[in-house]
């Protein structure tokens, strides 16, 4: 018989699924995903990090997860060495899979990773709460273990998903430092084909002490406020001739050092389908994006 577990609201809204991954309890911060594909990068995306992630295509676990080939030190099917969410709720969980690459079920790399899951759960008008109310504090609750809500926000969650140390990868011509809040292993393979030099990181690193032809920030999780240090690191690189480039997080960091505001959206961009428009011109771009906060205009 298939175990049943609760997912929570902070809102009183309670739904009732059945378990699938790691059976515990966790808390989060309930996020949705609107991409109809590749859950093995969205789990694994560092900026996700403390989120309990809630896909609204409906069929999820049916391909499987990839093998774990690595090229330059980094898995090659994965945006991070481990999964990132907290939890993870789905409609119709396929616990039959097949892919020429899958290497074992969905289930089974949650189990390893303890990531508890629920499925059967109406994901549209779960989906639907959020838009109307915002992304709000949430919990599965698996045999009646019950666990508080729990803020990730509140923490530092940059700190946690960034690399400890230096690392370097390729030997072209062109050195970029990047410093590391959550770098999707993504970010790094792009800029590799590009005849160029990555030097990572930490988001606390002094990058004052390296030498670089250009400065790179990444995307990671979290308030971008929580990383006073990165903030600092950049007011001081805004005097250098160096380029900087910021993508999600990095940008937002770099608003920051400027003198620019940060806010909390209402219910994030997390999709592989977010419609952007180029400024200045009639161009319209389809993204991929992954952000609960952004820059204030005003």
């Amino acid at each position: 018989m298939t175990k049943t577990g609760k997912l929570i609201l902070e809102d009183g809204t309670e739904m009732i699924g059945k378990v699938f991954g790691y059976s515990g309890s966790i808390a989060g911060e309930v996020v949705f995903n609107t991409a109809m594909t590749g859950y093995p990068e969205s789990l694994t995306d560092p900026s996700y990090r403390g989120q309990i992630l809630v896909s609204t295509f409906p069929l999820i676990g049916n391909y499987g997860v990839p093998n774990k080939d690595s090229e330059n030190s980094m898995l090659t099917h994965y945006e991070s060495d481990k999964i990132q969410i907290s939890g993870f709720i789905v409609s119709d969980y396929s616990k039959e899979f097949s892919h020429w690459n899958a290497e074992k079920s969905l289930e089974e790399w949650m189990q390893e990773n303890k990531i508890p899951g629920l499925y059967d759960i109406d994901t549209r008008t779960l989906t639907k709460i959020i838009r109307e109310k915002g992304v709000m504090l949430g919990k599965i609750v698996v045999d009646e273990q019950d666990v508080d809500f729990h803020d990730p926000n509140q923490e530092n969650l940059v700190a946690d998903v960034s690399v400890s140390a230096k690392r370097v990868y390729g030997n072209g011509k062109y050195r970029i430092l990047l410093v590391d809040c959550g770098v999707k292993n993504n970010i790094i393979r792009h800029f590799l084909k590009r005849d160029t030099t990555i030097i990572r990181v930490p988001w606390d690193y002094d990058i004052s002490q390296e030498e670089y032809d250009g400065l790179f920030i990444s995307n990671g999780p979290g308030d971008p406020k929580k990383c006073d240090i990165t903030i600092k690191n950049l007011e001081i690189a805004f005097n250098n001739e160096e380029p900087i480039f910021g993508i999600c997080l990095g940008n937002q960091l770099m608003a920051l050092a400027s003198g620019a505001d940060t806010y909390k959206l209402k219910y994030g961009h997390r999709s592989h389908n977010q419609p952007v428009l180029e400024a200045n011109s009639n161009r319209a771009y389809i993204t991929s994006q992954n952000h609960g906060y952004a820059v204030d205009n005003e």
